[in-house]
């Protein structure tokens, strides 16, 4: 089978403020930073760092004050301007979001949620959008029975996983997380994470992997983007972070994970 071509999304000079004045925010200072089909990238801070902000400007759910992202090269401001550019970064980029309850529309069965992007972004039906779908909920360990259900007749750590079946089914070349495994408990985490790293390095998915925690962050991305107050204070290889942190922040950050609980120390690997 071909190696599939590289796919690169790009951000220059990336900006967002909200407000003006005196209740002008400045959400992400700007900032460039790249993901492409064959790494990974995980985006670090506490609450309020900015992290998400910069996740919903990477998949186009929210316009930058300053700066462009590029997908290969074209503005994604001008792929999203056009129904067929909107498709294509669609299929390319997908999006998992921290806010299951929002991202469910809670009148449509779980199966017309996961089988609609099937549909209108890779044209499958029928039985083989059946059997796609079966294959991703079987690489989740999710009842294929849930399919019938409602997004508020599942745990909320269930919706997450559906999420990521919704992106899945896409055969997306980059997919951006949010927050994914907060929801679920300790005892499945490591295994949803392990999944994600094991299905982007088979299917030759670039990742962006957006958290509070440096533990699960440090396990799942090659390149870690340390956030605060809307700055990059760090950028550079995982293990070079790790082992060489240059921020004050980023030592505490580590820090606290070095005193945090085993089972939480466990999940970093070098």
């Amino acid at each position: 089978m071909p190696t599939p071509p590289i796919v690169t999304l790009q951000a220059e000079g990336l900006a967002r403020v909200f407000g003006r004045g005196r209740s002008r925010h400045v959400a992400v200072q700007p900032l460039d930073l790249a993901i492409d089909s064959q790494t990974s990238l995980g985006i670090v801070g506490e609450s309020g760092s900015g992290k998400s902000t910069l996740s919903r400007l990477l998949v186009g759910l929210d316009t930058p004050t300053e700066g462009e992202v590029l997908l290969d090269g074209t503005t994604i401001r001008r792929m999203l301007g056009t129904p067929s550019g909107m498709r294509r970064f669609r299929r390319t980029v997908q999006f998992v979001a921290q806010d299951t309850f929002s991202s469910f529309d809670p009148r449509r069965k779980l199966r017309d949620s996961v089988a609609t992007p099937l549909r209108v972004l890779r044209g499958v039906r029928g039985e083989e959008a059946e059997q796609e779908i079966l294959d991703v909920l079987s690489l989740l360990k999710l009842d294929p029975a849930f399919l019938e259900r409602y997004p508020s007749q599942i745990s909320g750590g269930q919706r997450q996983r559906f999420a990521l079946a919704r992106a899945l089914v896409v055969r997306p070349r980059i997919l951006m997380c949010d927050e994914v495994v907060s929801a679920l408990d300790v005892s499945v985490q490591g295994a949803v994470l392990n999944m994600i790293r094991e299905y982007c390095d088979t299917h030759a998915v670039g990742l962006g992997f957006v958290s509070h925690g440096l533990p699960a962050t440090a396990f799942i991305a090659s390149t870690l983007l340390v956030m605060r107050h809307g700055e990059v204070v760090e950028y550079g290889p995982t293990a070079q972070v790790i082992d060489d942190p240059q921020h004050e922040y980023t030592k505490e950050l580590l820090d606290a994970y070095r005193r945090g609980p085993r089972h939480l120390r466990t999940e970093v690997v070098a």
